[in-house]
């Protein structure tokens, strides 16, 4: 009988990506979506803030006390907390990144081996299905050139490299020919896609859109930088979605020269209010309490973000990581002021959020993801939650939704066969 195996992943989408190539290399083990069950446990962690280190420990600690499963680290975590861990003899294996194609032979290894692999490596694995999911991810970049001050993932990571575009092309073909439409690019650094290989995000998501079955393509977070004439060109496309994620950080200029960001605020407001001109939603990152933000810097970002078209965010407070040029910054922020902060910037663009669904006049574009609580759940173009409910299985279905609720958590809807 086979040993039942299970997945946790923690952090982005990259991740996420990564886990299923595991998967699908997998042999001789019964992949199960319940914890509950497994033999063996394989983590790929986060390493971006500290408390996504927290949380691995936490889950590892969770495991222990149910005393069954074997547990394997892998991700960004590996290379910070993974020599540490196996030296406490709480995981028995470490491997990293570039190493996860090879995941049969190291779970036949005896335990405690360390295997992290290289940071230069470049993914050339083509992935044909994605269990338990309803859209694809395809990683098309790894690591990243910039060094904001405060950012470990370079140093976990790598340097920017693009994965060959004919593996991606390869890859996208097969998932839409097994009835995949919606494809989700993802990367370190996703809009550096092309610049070791005299190409360009742009230029590959036009040779994308030409793949049959191919039905809406959304992005990971790009920079503002990146957001070139070229792309500029693809935004009127139906196949790209009416959402970008444009990782700004902050928007006070100061604290972007402290964040050493390539970002200027005056130029992502110009950026900002073109998008919205062409009925995009926006979403961005965003840090508080990162060292050097006064009161007086804070307001001044919050007045910058109340004159940006905003409509998600992903904002964290700020996290000291050993090694980083802001881990020496003074001075520090305390935790209760930048959690204070981060609840204004969230409070802000859910206002904000609500506010642009309810002024919304185009039917909703949707794809059916899962059923939860009583409702079909899915996503529309403008990355938009909205719960469905149905006498039919919808799940894997595209819908056109014009009748809906706009409440402020989410749109709701009716659909009758």
């Amino acid at each position: 009988m086979s040993k039942k195996i299970y997945f946790k992943t923690f952090g982005c989408r990259t991740n996420l990506y990564d886990s299923q190539v595991m998967k699908s290399s997998l042999q001789g083990y019964e992949i199960t979506e319940k914890e509950e069950e497994a033999d063996v446990v394989v983590i790929n962690s986060c390493t971006v803030t500290n408390g996504a280190d927290s949380n691995v420990r936490s889950y590892i600690s969770k495991l222990e006390k149910s005393g069954a499963p074997k547990i394997y680290l892998t991700g960004c975590g590996a290379h910070t907390k993974g020599e540490q861990l196996l030296k406490e003899g709480r995981v028995a294996g470490v491997f990293g990144q570039s190493e996860k194609q090879k995941i049969n032979k190291l779970l036949e290894k005896p335990e405690g081996f360390y295997e992290i692999g290289d940071l230069e490596f470049v993914d050339d694995s083509v992935v044909g299905e994605f269990i338990g999911k309803s859209r694809a991810f395809i990683k098309i970049q790894e690591g990243c050139n910039f060094r904001c001050s405060y950012c470990i993932i370079p140093y976990v990571r790598g340097n920017a490299r693009s994965l060959d575009e004919s593996k991606i092309i390869e890859q996208i073909s097969r998932l839409a020919a097994n009835g995949f439409g919606e494809f989700i690019l993802t990367g370190t650094n996703l809009g550096s896609y092309g610049v070791d290989t005299k190409s360009s995000l742009a230029k590959l998501l036009k040779k994308i859109s030409y793949v049959r079955g191919v039905r809406r393509i959304r992005l990971g977070s790009i920079e503002p930088i990146q957001v070139t004439d070229e792309f500029k060109e693809l935004l009127d496309e139906p196949w790209l979605e009416k959402h970008l994620h444009i990782a700004l950080q902050h928007t006070s200029p100061k604290m972007l020269r402290l964040m050493n960001r390539r970002n200027v605020y005056k130029q992502d407001k110009e950026l900002f209010a073109f998008l919205r001109e062409k009925g995009f939603a926006i979403g961005t990152d965003f840090i508080t309490g990162h060292p050097g933000e006064s009161e007086e810097l804070w307001q001044e970002a919050m007045q910058n973000a109340k004159e940006l078209h905003l409509t998600h965010l992903h904002a964290f407070t700020y996290s000291k990581r050993d090694g980083t040029p802001s881990a020496t910054m003074k001075p520090q922020v305390d935790g209760k002021t930048a959690k204070k902060r981060l609840h204004e910037i969230e409070a802000l663009v859910k206002e904000k959020n609500y506010a642009f669904r309810k002024a919304l006049k185009s039917p909703l574009q949707v794809l059916i993801e899962t059923k939860k609580e009583g409702y079909y759940v899915g996503y529309d173009q403008f990355f938009n939650q909205i719960k469905v409910q149905s006498n039919i299985d919808l799940v894997g279905n595209w819908l056109e939704i014009e009748d809906y609720e706009v409440k402020e958590e989410a749109n709701y809807a009716n659909f009758e066969a």
